[in-house]
């Protein structure tokens, strides 16, 4: 019998890699991609291990969901992060032309809603405030220990 989940259940699937993310002392974000109600790419924030700081956990799922669909647009696809995308993230949703985009905590300082939803592609559908407590938390706590 197939099992239908639903966008808290997929956030938290985020949620869970944003905590992998701060074990491994990287900023608390996660990304999980699904397609036809089954997850299909997971990422979380690797710019320390992996010395990049383009590998962010968009990145990191989007590029994983190609690889696993065997092309490069996700039109079909819906992205759940913990926390808003930044605009370098926003213009990789853009190229794969996402088609749906539901996430977390905004970001104020980097968010690429400061620029507005056309960084995205025009057909993605966009939802926020998602968990967006824990994700706040995460992220908080996080700093603080750093500082």
């Amino acid at each position: 019998m197939l099992q239908i989940y639903d966008d808290t259940y997929f956030m938290r699937q985020a949620l869970q890699e944003a905590h992998r993310a701060a074990e491994q002392g990287e900023v608390p974000v996660g990304a999980v991609i699904v397609s036809q109600n089954r997850i299909i790419a997971r990422g979380h924030n690797q710019t320390e291990l992996l010395t990049d700081v383009t590998a962010h956990a968009e990145i990191i799922a989007l590029t994983a969901a190609a690889d696993f669909l065997g092309g490069k647009y996700l039109p079909d696809c819906t992205l759940y992060v913990t926390l808003e995308p930044c605009v370098m993230c926003a213009g990789a949703l853009a190229w794969a032309q996402l088609g749906r985009l539901v996430y977390g905590a905004s970001d104020e300082k980097r968010g690429f809603m400061r620029y507005g939803k056309s960084m995205l592609h025009p057909k993605t559908k966009v939802e926020f405030g998602f968990q967006k407590e824990e994700s706040e938390q995460l992220l908080k706590a996080f700093f603080k220990a750093k500082r």
